[in-house]
């Protein structure tokens, strides 16, 4: 090694989830965007501002884990695919549902709702794993299922 090249200290790293807590969910295999939308209430329904969460799904399509991967304020948040698939990696996941919700009330999709669904999509199919929906929660038990919109191939 020449003296005018400084050394760099490289760090050696373990990688592990914490648990946070659980909850039981009656649906034990997720096989309707219904259902999800179920799952993804249980966190969303009572937030003031929009929110992000990812659950993660087995092969057989059953949640094992979930988390909130972006809060954002009372009409935007922010996602990246690298947030999304963090949890998703780490969790051994087959596939994932991607929840959000609308404070509004409205669970419409905006043009920047389309955009990420489809980057997170293309991510997903680079990792071998499948986003099988992107709902968006509103008020009163209405979402939006953006597989049955047709935003998701």
């Amino acid at each position: 090694m020449s003296k005018d090249t400084a050394s760099k200290r490289v760090n050696i790293v373990s990688l592990r989830m914490v648990k946070e807590g659980s909850f039981l969910y009656e649906v034990r295999r997720i096989s309707s965007p219904t259902e999800a939308a179920g799952l993804g209430r249980k966190f969303l329904e009572e937030t003031d501002r929009e929110q992000v969460i990812v659950c993660c799904l087995d092969t057989k399509n059953q949640p094992v884990s979930m988390n909130i991967v972006s809060i954002g304020t009372i009409n935007s948040s922010l996602v990246h695919p690298r947030e999304v698939f963090k949890t998703a990696i780490l969790s051994n996941a087959a596939n994932i549902i991607l929840f959000h919700n609308h404070p509004s009330g409205d669970p419409s999709p905006s043009q920047e709702d389309i955009s990420i669904t489809k980057r997170i999509q293309e991510a997903g199919t680079l990792l071998g794993i499948e986003l099988l929906d992107h709902l968006i929660i509103g008020s009163e038990d209405r979402f939006c299922s953006m597989k049955e919109r047709g935003d998701l191939k």
